[in-house]
Order: C-alpha cells, then structure tokens, then sequence
C-alpha cells in the first residue's frame, strides 16, 4: 500500500475529524451560529473584466486618477465562489427592449481588443460597470449572471448563504456619444425584482420571508436572524443604492413586503436589517454599534486600487476588527501589477469565521470541500 494518502482520502479524513470534533463539542458549547454571527469575504464589481489597454491609455491622458482607479478586474464568477467569495456585487442597467449598450465607445479605440457585444443586443437588464468606457463583463445580461450563480449552487447544494449586492446604474456621463442609461422608475424595480425572483427562485431569500409575522424588520432582528445551518444553498439580495432609489424601491412596500430585495435603508426605519457602510476606519464606532443592535453590515476593506498600491492594510484591518460581516474587496487575491502583498482574506483559509463582535470566541466554519461545510465551535 501507498505511503501517501490521496486528496480525496484527506478530504474524507478531515470531515470525518470536524464532524467527531463537533460531536464532541455539541453537549457543552455555545448554541449554533445563525446568519449575523459570522463574518465572511465578498468582492466589488465582481462582474468586472480589465479595461481594453488602448481605452485605459485615452482615459489616462484625460484624468490618470480616474484611471488608476479603475485598474483592476476580477475572475469569473463561479472562480470567485471556488476561491470562498460568499458576496458578489453586480452593477445593473435598465434595458427592457435590448440594443442600448450595444456599440459601446470603447471599441471605437484605436487598436481596441474584440468584445462580443451579441447579448447586448437582447432585451434585459445589463450589466457593466461603466457605459462606454468600463463596459467589459462576466456576464452582460443579468439573467446570465444569476444563471452562473444557481448553476454553482446546484452544483454545491450546502454552500454558506451568499449576498448579491445590486447597484442600480444610471447616471448621465454628459461627454458626446455616450448611452444616456434609462431610469429607474416603478415599472423598472417591479421588473428587477421579476427577474431576480425568475433567476433565483425558491433560493431566494426575502425580506417577506425574514419578516415572518413581525410588524417590520427590525423587530424582526430582535426575535433573531435564522440560523445559518438553515440557511444553506440560500442567496439575499441588497439594494445598495442613493437615498432616492431606496426611497423609490420602497413606495408602496412598507417593511418591503412584497419586495425582492432587502434594502440599505436607514437603522430604527421600518425596512432596515442590512446596512452598507463602507468607511470602516471613519465609521468604526458605527459600523459596531450596528452590528450589536443585530444590524448586518457590508463595508469595504479597499477603494479604488490606493491600499493595493501602498500595501496600507490599515482599513482592511479596521473592516475586520468592526464586526461587519461582510467585508467587500478587489483584492482576494494580490495585483501582480504592485509592488506589494496587499491581499484580503480570513485567517486559515477558512470561508467563514465567527464574528468579533457578535460571537467572540473560537469557532470557524471550514471550508471541507466546495460542496460541504461544518460548524466547529471550541472555547
């Protein structure tokens, strides 16, 4: 017989060790982890695919700020969820009759790579980070988006529950040639919401749901998030959007019943549980605060590539300390472009851990191959 002992063996072997630790542990440690106990790693502009080298350098001659911030990109989508990414964040645009975003400006750059613009052509929410310029996607259509998404979950049916944080885009960029983007109005959140419930069905996690019998969400928190053993294979979705989308979204739906989404309204309002707060050094005391009232709250360890490029881990470091449990970054893996290691990710290569704030103490939740997970609680 071999001295060596195969990859699959080794994973069998150490389930087998966390599930006779965890039986070891259930009689005397604390009770089960539920969704806002623990803290996990999720990316921003998940969709993003680099900027064409010849749009970069026109951008650049123009504002090489403006640039630099947008030099960076992503794997695709099911790679970020093999990687234990448990947030992705899509940016989405109003296109019911298709063809709007159909010859982005950017390929009109001298020497510009080739995109294949044909699902742009179709009717549907696109999504991309920037009109004409940062147009380059993993998935164009959101339907596709969510499509990879499901198709990943079928194929890991225990996953930890995963976030999709939705940005709604449009903005006018007043420069000649640009796509003037479509407004949200009612008809377009009514459509949105539409679409994430076709795309993700009975996975959909909802506000609805969450409420239960409670008054509003907020009471809700007070009775308690569910458990995350209860949670598995489920996606919540968040709307992290200005004070005026938000508002729009909920008109008409008080508590958001009947919404898709959940919402970054404003603690103490009827329609607040999930907040965005991205300054986690500014915001610190914050960002703690809510996440003891029972809050769940995203914050973003990195902005527009600056802690790549000094190896800064200040605000990385601040995001982790602050309880927040989702902690959104560009760089779950460093840029080979800098000089430096500046990477974000949880200790051990766990996908998840207990959160500072809320559940203090040692216990993971490891990571025993992409189709399992364990609970291990130690004191």
């Amino acid at each position: 017989m071999s001295d060596s002992v195969s990859d699959c063996n080794k994973t069998a072997l150490l389930k087998v060790f966390l599930i006779f630790a965890a039986l070891l542990c259930a009689a005397g440690c604390q009770s089960p982890l539920r969704l806002n106990e623990i803290q996990v790693v999720g990316s921003h502009n998940s969709f993003k695919q680099p900027i064409d080298p010849s749009v970069m350098a026109l951008i650049t001659a123009v504002d090489a700020n403006l640039a630099a911030s947008l030099d960076y990109s992503h794997l695709g989508l099911s790679v970020q969820l093999n990687r234990g990414i448990r947030k992705v964040e899509l940016d989405v645009f109003v296109d019911p009759k298709g063809g709007l975003y159909e010859s982005p400006q950017g390929l009109q750059a001298p020497a510009a790579k080739p995109y294949d613009t044909r699902s742009l052509a179709l009717p549907g929410f696109k999504v991309m980070h920037i009109q004409d310029i940062d147009f380059r996607s993993h998935c164009p259509l959101l339907r596709g988006c969510l499509q990879q998404l499901i198709s990943w979950s079928d194929d890991h049916p225990d996953h930890l529950p995963i976030y999709i944080t939705i940005n709604p885009k449009d903005d006018v960029i007043d420069l000649p040639g640009f796509v003037k983007p479509l407004a949200f109005d009612d008809q377009a959140w009514n459509e949105l919401d539409q679409a994430l419930r076709q795309g993700l069905g009975s996975q959909l996690f909802t506000p609805d749901e969450f409420r239960g019998d409670h008054l509003n969400l907020p009471a809700a928190i007070k009775a308690g998030w569910p458990k995350l053993s209860a949670m598995r294979g489920r996606f919540i979705v968040v709307l992290d959007a200005r004070a005026a989308h938000i508002k729009d979204y909920i008109k008409g739906h008080p508590a958001l019943r009947g919404r898709a989404m959940f919402a970054n309204a404003l603690q103490g309002t009827p329609e607040a549980a999930i907040r965005i707060v991205n300054d986690p050094v500014g915001d610190f005391d914050l960002i703690q605060d809510l996440v003891r009232e029972g809050y769940i709250v995203r914050t973003r360890s990195d902005s527009d590539t600056r802690e790549a490029r000094t190896g800064d881990t200040t605000r990385r470091d601040r995001a982790f300390a602050s309880g927040a449990q989702i902690i959104s970054t560009d760089y779950y893996l460093p840029d080979t472009k800098f000089n430096n290691r500046f990477k974000v990710a949880l200790p051990d290569g766990v996908v998840a851990r207990c959160n500072p704030v809320t559940r203090p103490g040692a216990c993971a939740v490891h990571l025993v191959s992409q189709s399992h997970w364990l609970e291990w609680f130690g004191n």
